[in-house]
C-alpha cells in the first residue's frame, strides 16, 4: 500500500504533488529530505539562543527575495507575519531593501546577508567586523552565516526541483 509522504517546506515551495515523479525521486533519499527539514527546523527554532526568530526570518525573506525564490519568500514572509512583525518591515525586506528605520544591529545583519547572498567573496574579515561592531557575538555571527548558507542551499534545491517538475510536465 502506497502511503502519502508528509510534505515539507521544499515540497511546498517546489509545488511537488504527492505521487509526482519528481517528488518520488526527491523522497527516494529520505535521509536527505529529513536532514534538510531538520536543518530548517533547527535554524528557525524559537528557542534558539542568539539571533531572534524575527531576525532569522527577516534574513530568510531577504535572501530569498534577492535570489529570487518567490515561493520560499512567500513562505518565510507568512511566518514573519504570524509572529507579528511590522508589515512595512516585511514589505521592505521582501523588496530586497534594508530600511533606514531599522537599528544598527538589524541593518548590519541584512547588509551581511545581502553581501553573502549576492557577492560572497566580499563577505570578508571587514564584513564580519561590521557585525561585531553592531553588537553581534561570535556565536550569533556563526548562526547568521549558517542560516544564509542553508537558505542558499534551500533555494537551489527548490529551483532544481521546479525545473525537474517543469520538464516532467513538458514530456
Amino acid at each position: 500500500m502506497n502511503q502519502a509522504i508528509p510534505s515539507d517546506t521544499v515540497d511546498r515551495a517546489a509545488a511537488l504533488a504527492d505521487g509526482s515523479p519528481t517528488r518520488v525521486i526527491r523522497h527516494a533519499r529520505a535521509k536527505v529530505v529529513v536532514a534538510t527539514q531538520g536543518s530548517e527546523n533547527g535554524l528557525f527554532d524559537p528557542a534558539l539562543v542568539g539571533l531572534s526568530l524575527q531576525e532569522r526570518l527577516l534574513v530568510a525573506v531577504f535572501a530569498c527575495a534577492l535570489v529570487p525564490a518567490a515561493a520560499l519568500t512567500d513562505d518565510y514572509r507568512a511566518r514573519l507575519a504570524a509572529i507579528g512583525t511590522d508589515p512595512a518591515l516585511i514589505t521592505s525586506v521582501t523588496a530586497g531593501a534594508v530600511p533606514d528605520s531599522v537599528g544598527s544591529r538589524l541593518g548590519a545583519i541584512l547588509r551581511f546577508a545581502h553581501t553573502l547572498t549576492t557577492d560572497p567573496v566580499r563577505a570578508d574579515k571587514a564584513a564580519l567586523l561590521q557585525l561585531k561592531e553592531a553588537g553581534l557575538s561570535t556565536p550569533e555571527i556563526v548562526t547568521l552565516a549558517q542560516l544564509i548558507a542553508f537558505i542558499s542551499y534551500q533555494t537551489r534545491v527548490v529551483a532544481g526541483l521546479r525545473a525537474m517538475r517543469q520538464a516532467e510536465v513538458q514530456e
